[in-house]
């Protein structure tokens, strides 16, 4: 099937031919036609499958159809929440890219930045807003956003939304959006709050499953490098002394953890860069803006921050630390081998990580081909549970000794601090 087959307007087949676009995905495939019939969908599909386009292709044709779009000023029609200020960047991107042969206009707003600009943008009218849930409602609550006249709403990412803590941010959202809406809910899996929370959504959804969180993309090679803990910074810079990879997106486990990554590769020469939640917004548009110009290498991430980097030809993925959540690993191999393209995923394991290793496995029915030709063999075991145990407890007794003399520090600093406020 081709883009034509799907009774879509010459505006937009002509913004997709720009994009190379000639055959949908098969969610796209699937969804378009259901969200042109005006109908809920109850969207299950893993990254990198072109959700984006799946919602907002047929989102624009419904505003493209509207003859009331260049009356007076624009009121915003469609709303997109999404949980992290990249995806939401993307998804604004990827609006703007099918929409280049129309009047439709969108805007993007989150938080971590002044609000001045955002507020103007909806000062001139858009017809499509993409938010993030704080900074959506904090300007609902200062009267610069009203969803009195939403026909078409999106809820993107949800599992990943309800494990930031935005469940109750959401259901603020929803309890202000017209009873009479067209509404898509998406989520790579579906577990059982988020099922009760699409049912607070939609109405009669159509279901489509695509590419279930238990699989991964056939394009993708998954490899193995068994290791010592200690060893990982230097088996790191081993692997990318591989003239194939040109540039590679590694995951850490913690926000110190990418930064300290970044400090030993730079020490190397190797052009680096991090992002997570403690950098500025500017810090990571920065940093993902160089990644996709090839100025940036080597682009280390955690888990959250990386939502929305999406990037065509990207084809390595470095798992530095293995995540203990057997859906994130499939998450963070969707990075490479986007869109039928081919991709390698590299997971370095220390002994301890061998056990997630084996729940990935498990999950995703398939064995990850180790690598034991390198220079940094794995000689360390993993503890008994007696060793764990202790090891535990020593890991909180310094977590609480760290957080003591920090809050006692503090409280010599400034008299009015007080202990346990952060």
């Amino acid at each position: 099937m081709k883009f034509e087959n799907l009774k879509l307007i010459p505006s937009i087949l002509k913004a997709l031919e720009d994009q190379n676009y000639t055959h949908p995905t098969s969610i796209q495939e699937k969804a378009i036609p259901l969200i042109l019939n005006n109908q809920d969908v109850l969207g299950s599909a893993q990254t990198g499958t072109g959700k984006t386009a799946a919602f907002a292709i047929p989102i624009i044709q419904h505003l493209a159809k509207d003859n009331k779009i260049t009356s007076g000023r624009r009121r915003v029609k469609s709303l997109i929440v999404t949980p992290t200020r990249e995806l939401a960047i993307q998804i604004g991107e990827s609006f703007t890219a099918y929409a280049k042969y129309t009047q439709i206009k969108n805007t993007v707003i989150f938080g971590g930045v002044k609000q001045g600009a955002q507020v103007n943008a909806m000062h001139r009218g858009v017809d499509v807003l993409v938010a993030t849930p704080g900074r959506l409602l904090d300007l609902m609550n200062q009267g610069f956003i009203s969803l009195n006249d939403i026909q078409y709403f999106v809820l993107d990412e949800a599992d990943r939304m309800l494990d930031m803590g935005f469940i109750h941010d959401i259901k603020k959202i929803i309890a202000k959006l017209p009873k009479q809406r067209q509404s898509l809910f998406f989520s790579a899996t579906m577990p059982k709050n988020i099922v009760e929370l699409s049912r607070q959504i939609l109405r009669n959804p159509q279901k489509i499953a695509v590419n279930p969180v238990s699989s991964t993309a056939e394009t993708i090679q998954q490899f193995l490098y068994k290791t010592n803990k200690s060893n990982k910074p230097a088996l790191l810079l081993h692997i990318l002394k591989d003239p194939k990879i040109e540039q590679v997106l590694v995951f850490s486990r913690t926000k110190h953890g990418s930064d300290r990554i970044v400090r030993n590769l730079k020490k190397k020469d190797i052009n680096s860069a991090a992002i997570h939640g403690d950098k500025s917004q500017n810090q990571r548009q920065r940093a993902l803006k160089e990644f996709k110009q090839g100025k940036v290498n080597v682009l280390v991430a955690t888990d959250i921050a990386a939502r929305g980097i999406d990037i065509d030809k990207l084809q390595h993925v470095i798992n530095y630390d293995i995540p203990n959540e057997s859906e994130t690993y499939v998450h963070r191999i969707g990075r490479c081998g986007r869109a039928g393209e081919n991709g390698i995923s590299i997971s370095i394991s220390d002994a301890e990580e061998l056990a997630y290793i084996r729940d990935i496995e498990k999950l995703t029915k398939q064995k990850i081909s180790v690598i034991d030709d390198h220079p940094f063999p794995q000689t360390d075991k993993p503890m008994n549970a007696a060793e764990k145990k202790e090891f535990e407890k020593e890991k909180q007794r310094k977590k609480q000794e760290f957080f003591a003399n920090r809050n006692k520090k503090r409280g010599a600093q400034n008299p009015g601090f007080r202990r346990g406020r952060r």
